[in-house]
């Protein structure tokens, strides 16, 4: 079925904002890492030291960029399914890409902080509100 008229130009505009929105996930994802890996590089240049401590910086500050870049493209594949074609089916591979990139995120919390999303931080634990 072809959309005509106001539908047509509403979709193409969705389709627009959505195809935006990935682009400014991806651009946000290359650029934190380009700012990483050239912040890791002075750093480690000016000290004369590639330590794994310096590498522990600049990984997580990798892993912080993915978490960014996916948390961006849920919310492009959700006003795309959700404006576009809301059909069961996109539905549905929108719940498995949303699951699949919360797991990918909890991973990437794990390795960069040692701990899962849902617990509390070292530093916050004795700072509890009663």
């Amino acid at each position: 079925m072809q959309a005509t008229g106001a539908e047509a130009v509403y979709l193409q505009w969705v389709g627009l904002g959505a195809d935006t929105i990935e682009a400014i996930a991806v651009v946000l994802i290359v650029g934190y890492i380009l700012a990483a890996t050239l912040n890791w590089l002075v750093l480690s240049l000016m000290r004369r030291d590639f330590t794994l401590e310096h590498y522990g910086s600049f990984r997580a500050a990798l892993g912080r960029a993915m978490l960014l870049g996916l948390e961006i493209l849920i919310a492009a594949d959700v006003v795309r399914t959700a404006a576009l074609d809301p059909t069961l089916g996109n539905f549905e591979a929108l719940g498995v890409l949303v699951v699949v990139r919360t797991f990918l995120s909890w991973s990437i919390v794990v390795e960069i902080e040692g701990r899962w999303p849902w617990q509390r931080r070292a530093a916050d634990a004795g700072n509890t509100i009663v």
